[in-house]
């Protein structure tokens, strides 16, 4: 049982290890000639991974915490994707100097809000890719939506284009909820908008719910979820909400009176959980949830699964390579991230360099602790000995996991309990050889 005790022990800022290290140990000595040197010395025949962000937005939702802004008017939007097809093309002729164009198993867009975007804006991004990149004929092609904005055209321009996966961002169908946060739009909109992407080919979609919003309550996130599960979702993603107002000002604009607690907020995680569990979605980590046969599911049970800046992933690809403003690439020599900000990014793009601003190059110890996390968050148990990494080294940190009942440690093999569940990140924090007890940057683990 989880008790109030634990909670106020254990809930603490933590990080979600999309990666590792995590990003704000990024720093500027990782420069464009690192990231030219890391990416043409990528091996030519394995697969890449790809992510686009799509930084604009048509109305802030204040919970939100992606590098967005707000635009009225379509031309900068118009005047980012052009610079976008500039940034395609010279990563693209970067990695195609040896002749042949490299392959690409999978494209995410994220943003922000991808369909910012017109309908021929974004078939001519896919058509830059295409050229620039061999797709595979399965490639894995996957979008974030906003169901309040997207259009026939849009969804037309995805079904010719390929895309075969969506994620709708809906958080809560209360509307009381919706109201506090700034983010309006009726189940039936989304519903329609479910309907339509069915209609133009999407095999798999993921919806987004968030626990721990203003006005939430355990009653009205199980409702959440039963018409969650109503649409018929492969996937269900169920993250907390950081609140992180020095972070994102935009956020001092939900009344801090109405947040739940720490113990409200688990009282509402479990409650979601419980509810995805008996509408036969199971659990995938710490906070996704999936049918039976998805491919997540699959991954999971056959030891496959990834993480990375997308969550879990099925992704097979060792390398990722970032587009857009604040985007960050993940490569076998270490992590890179382009300026967060569109008029530095465009500059770097105009002037021919590459935008990166930061990064951090991987040790040997780097990738030994980052693989044993990604044990952790993907299935909740590691054998260290398979790392050659001795408990002893961190013995201070897991003595306390192991007294609380969150974990257990069988000579080298550290499986998190049914306890430690919603602690995951804090056990997987043991192993950070970077986290310091006073940092305030991440999200809360409860």
């Amino acid at each position: 049982m989880i008790t109030d005790h634990l909670i106020a022990i254990y809930d603490r800022p933590v990080p979600r290890y999309t990666s590792y290290p995590t990003a704000p140990h990024f720093h500027a000595g990782i420069t464009p000639g690192t990231a030219t040197e890391w990416l043409q010395a990528l091996p030519t025949e394995a697969p890449l991974s790809l992510y686009l962000h799509i930084p604009f937005c048509q109305q802030m939702c204040w919970y939100c915490g992606c590098n967005t802004q707000i635009v009225a008017r379509h031309k900068p939007i118009a005047d980012f994707a052009d610079t976008l097809l500039a940034e395609i093309a010279h990563i693209g002729d970067m990695l195609r100097a040896s002749g042949h164009r490299r392959i690409v198993s999978s494209i995410h867009f994220g943003g922000g809000t991808p369909n910012s975007l017109d309908a021929d804006e974004f078939e001519r991004i896919m058509a830059a890719l295409a050229h620039h990149f061999a797709l595979e004929p399965d490639l894995d092609l996957a979008i974030e939506l906003d169901p309040r904005t997207v259009s026939d055209e849009f969804l037309a321009a995805m079904r010719r284009v390929g895309v075969n996966r969506a994620s709708l961002g809906v958080q809560d169908f209360d509307p009381v909820v919706q109201a506090a946060v700034n983010r309006v739009q009726p189940f039936d909109l989304v519903k329609d908008c479910v309907a339509k992407l069915r209609a133009n080919g999407i095999r798999s979609l993921n919806l987004d719910l968030i626990y721990g919003l203003p006005f939430q309550s355990v009653s009205g996130l199980r409702h959440t979820v039963g018409q969650a599960a109503d649409l018929a979702p492969e996937r269900i993603a169920l993250f907390g909400y950081a609140h992180v107002p020095w972070m994102k000002p935009h956020q001092r604009l939900i009344d801090e009176a109405s947040l739940p607690d720490a113990y409200a907020r688990f009282r509402q995680f479990e409650a979601a959980a419980q509810a995805l569990a008996a509408l036969d979605y199971s659990r995938i980590g710490l906070d996704h949830f999936a049918k039976a046969g998805d491919a997540l599911v699959l991954a999971r049970d056959s030891r496959t699964l990834k993480r990375n800046f997308q969550g879990y992933t099925i992704d097979r690809a060792d390398a990722l390579i970032g587009f857009g403003p604040s985007a960050i690439s993940a490569l076998p020599q270490g992590y890179l991230q382009n300026a967060p900000d569109n008029t530095p990014w465009a500059r770097s793009v105009g002037e021919g360099r590459l935008p990166i601003v930061k990064g951090v190059a991987l040790t040997a110890e780097d990738r030994r602790r980052r693989a044993i996390i990604e044990q952790l968050m993907c299935y909740g148990t590691v054998d260290l000995g398979a790392f050659d990494f001795e408990p002893a080294m961190i013995m201070a940190q897991l003595s306390p996991l192991i007294e609380d009942g969150l974990i257990h440690l069988v000579g080298r093999h550290v499986t998190v309990t049914e306890r430690g569940l919603p602690f995951q990140r804090v056990v997987a924090a043991a192993f950070d050889a970077y986290l310091a007890p006073d940092n305030t940057r991440h999200s809360r683990a409860v």
